[in-house]
This record gives structure tokens, C-alpha cells and sequence, in this order.
């Protein structure tokens, strides 16, 4: 081809190049035209747009130093800590998949009288932590770095209860980012306390729902193959943060417990140890209590101090198999989703100052997904207690009653006195 012929071919490719630029980066939209693309669509489905927790607004907030936030979702997909079957590092993939009912314009929770998201707090999806699956000992730092940072960020919005008041009466929790994290096998906690032990400045109460206790001696898996790393696994996390005074064992407790004990006797549960503070609440003590007696139980031992930070720590075995099949330590005789659903609503007031739902297997769920639905709702109910406790007013709870007794517009019925106390 002759040379002035390549020379007009390119000087033609490069008029379509500028005609189809007229839209470029550096051209003003005019408020009216945005106004209108607005209303045709800024909107979604449930089932539509990019596969955040509860469609939230999404950002890398590792890579974004100056994003601030009241609470965020972070995922831990980290599973190279587990004694069983691996699987939970596409938890946080698998939980925010379920969350996509959850909409910000339909999300009012009817038993707190609040819609989490369109309320004081500003809520964001973090994203994931990058966490490499070939070294458990970098692993490990990398999640307590990123805690430590994202814990560490300044808040958006002051809760509105904390507004009039002096900043000594303000809650310890009102003071900080709170942050969600989707696991993940257990042993994300470890970091994740570390991190709020060093934001805090004191050992945290621990509220731990699970089917097994999480404070093994290292040794029960091997007291000959040992090694700094063997520490580091999701059933002995507990007892190493104990022995680094991480948790304040006067104050926590576990519940659902029905777990096997190692050798002949008792032992795991009476041999002395900092990691033997923990009251327990086993998976049969609902039969006696029912859900509420477990929320009076656990409320009781915890309290609500102000100044002392409670972490909430689910794993989703604490559910029967039944009703949360992909996990990855399955143990029958749990609770049933509703029945957790209901205590977890009776403990709005604790003082929270973060939490984490962790376990969740995908690779054992069933089709319809009823691990991952259930650990979504169970963020849903946490965010839902962790923006309700910043507000500063008597909202309606329960389906519409509130504390004092009373209700309001469209309120429904009391249950009728042949119910029973935990019917509505």
C-alpha cells in the first residue's frame, strides 16, 4: 500500500476516534439531564447490579485511606485454619450473595422500628482483605493490620444519643468505626480482637454463639507435632486470646454449645485456665429457658456498662444442620434459625463494638442456599441493634409495641393471652 494511503487510513480512524469522543471524561452534564437519568435509573433489583452485602455502596477501603464510615462489612476469606472441611473462604462471596433482598428502601426491621439503612449511619462494604492462603502466620498479621485499620478510621455521623451528652458519658462503642466481618473460618477472631484490644485499650467481653467452645489447649490436636502456627487454628483461638489477656472472661459468654469433650472425664470444661471464664449456655438449656430465658441468662452475666466493649462472634454451626447445612464442623441437636434470629433480637442494648458471622461453607449448602440466607439475616439483625443503639428516641419494637407499652398507627395486636411468650 502506497504511504499516503496508510497516512489517510490513519488520519481516518482517527476523526472516528474524535466524533465518538464528544462524551468524554471532561464534558459537563447539565443538572436537569442528570436529574432525568436519575430518575429512569438509579434504581435496582434484588436480583440486579454488582453483588455487594445488602447493595451497599462499595469501596476498597484498604486502598482508600481517607474513607470513613460508621460500620463496615469486611470480608475474611480465610480457611487454612480449620481441623475439618475447608470451604469458608467463599463465605463472604456466598453471604452477600443472600443479602440481596436487602435493599436500603426495603428494609425496615418490624421489630425494631428502624430501617438500618436509611438511618443516622453511614454503611459500607469494604470489600475483602487480600489474605494469602499459603502462610497462616502472614495471614494472620495481614487480618490484625487491616482490622487495626479499618477499626482505627474516624466516624461520619455521631450517634444521634451521643449528641447532648458530655464525651466521658458517651458509650465506648459510639467512639469508633464499628466493623462486620464475613468469614472466614473461626480464627479470624483472634486478629480481630487483637486489633479492638489495641483500639480500646482493655480486654473485651466476648459473646460467642457456637456449637463448640474455641478455647482447646493447642495440644488436643497434637501434643507432639507442634509448632508456633499449630496455635493459630479455629478451635484454640479463644484460649490464645485469653492467655494474651485479649478477653475479659469475668463478663463473656458462650451459648448453643453441644459439643464433644476430649478424653474420659470433664476436663475441658474444669481444668483450671483464663480460658475458663466463659459462662456457657448449652444448645439444651432452650428446651428449659426458651429463647428469652437465653437472652435474660446472657444479659445478665454480660450487663451494660458503657465503657466495656462487647464483641459478637457467630459461628453458623451454632444452627442445627437441619437449617444451616454448609458449614464446616456440622453438629446436630442446634437451634433452629428462628429460634437464634429471636435471641439475637433480645440484645439490642449490649454495647457492641463489633462482631463477626464465620463458618459459612458454601461448597455444603443446599440449593436453596439456607446457610448463606441464614448468616445474612443474622448481619441484617447485628447492624440492625448496632444503628438502633445510636439512636437517640423511643422507637416502635416488637412488630410495633414499645417499651413503655404503648403503640402507634397500624400497630398490631398483642398476642392473645393463651399465647405463648415467645408467640406474637
Amino acid at each position: 500500500m502506497p504511504a499516503w494511503k496508510s497516512l489517510v487510513s490513519v488520519l481516518a480512524l482517527a476523526s472516528t476516534a474524535v466524533s465518538c469522543a464528544h462524551h468524554g471524561d471532561n464534558e459537563v452534564v447539565p443538572e436537569h439531564e442528570r436529574e432525568e437519568l436519575l430518575k429512569k435509573w438509579d434504581q435496582e433489583w434484588s436480583f440486579s447490579g454488582i453483588a455487594s452485602f445488602a447493595h451497599l455502596r462499595t469501596v476498597k477501603c484498604l486502598v482508600e485511606p481517607s474513607e470513613n464510615y460508621d460500620i463496615a462489612v469486611i470480608g475474611a476469606p480465610f480457611d487454612t485454619a480449620v481441623s475439618y472441611r475447608p470451604g469458608a473462604r467463599f463465605g463472604p462471596r456466598a453471604i452477600r450473595a443472600a443479602s440481596a433482598r436487602q435493599m436500603s428502601g426495603t428494609s425496615y426491621n418490624t421489630r425494631a422500628g428502624i430501617n438500618p439503612y436509611n438511618s443516622w449511619a453511614k454503611i459500607t462494604d469494604c470489600g475483602d482483605i487480600p489474605i494469602t492462603p499459603f502462610d497462616n502466620g502472614l495471614a494472620e498479621r495481614q487480618m490484625y493490620e487491616a482490622f487495626l485499620e479499618l477499626g482505627s478510621r474516624k466516624i461520619v455521623n455521631a450517634a444521634p444519643s451521643t449528641k447532648s451528652k458530655n464525651k466521658k458519658d458517651v458509650s465506648i462503642g459510639a467512639r469508633h468505626p464499628k466493623l462486620v466481618t464475613l468469614g472466614g473460618d473461626h480464627s479470624v477472631a483472634l486478629p480481630a480482637l487483637r486489633a479492638l484490644y489495641k483500639i480500646y485499650q482493655k480486654p473485651i467481653t466476648v459473646l460467642h454463639f457456637d456449637a463448640h467452645l474455641d478455647t482447646w489447649n493447642p495440644v488436643r490436636y497434637s501434643a507432639y507435632w507442634q509448632s508456633e502456627q499449630t496455635q493459630f487454628n479455629h478451635g484454640s483461638f479463644f484460649h490464645k486470646a485469653s492467655r494474651e489477656g485479649l478477653i475479659c472472661n469475668s463478663t463473656s459468654a458462650h451459648a448453643g454449645l453441644r459439643t464433644r469433650l476430649t478424653g474420659v472425664d470433664d476436663g475441658d470444661y474444669t481444668t483450671p485456665g483464663p480460658e475458663q471464664g466463659f459462662i456457657r449456655i448449652h444448645a439444651d438449656d432452650i428446651d428449659e429457658l426458651g429463647p428469652m430465658g437465653v437472652v435474660e441468662k446472657i444479659m445478665s452475666r454480660i450487663g451494660l456498662d458503657p465503657e466495656q466493649p462487647v464483641y459478637l462472634s457467630v459461628d453458623i454451626d451454632v444452627l442445627d444442620p437441619s437449617t444451616a447445612p454448609g458449614t464446616g464442623t456440622p453438629e446436630p441437636g442446634g437451634w433452629t434459625t428462628r429460634e437464634f434470629i429471636r435471641i439475637l433480637r433480645g440484645l439490642e442494648k449490649l454495647n457492641l463494638v463489633g462482631a463477626d458471622i464465620v463458618e459459612v461453607s458454601p461448597a455444603y449448602d443446599n440449593k436453596g442456599e439456607t446457610t448463606a440466607l441464614a448468616a445474612a439475616q443474622v448481619v441484617f439483625e447485628i447492624i440492625t441493634s448496632m444503628v438502633k443503639s445510636g439512636v437517640d428516641a423511643q422507637l416502635g419494637g416488637w412488630y410495633g409495641r414499645r417499651e413503655d407499652g404503648s403503640g402507634g398507627v397500624g400497630v398490631v395486636e398483642e398476642a392473645p393471652a393463651t399465647a405463648g411468650k415467645d408467640e406474637l
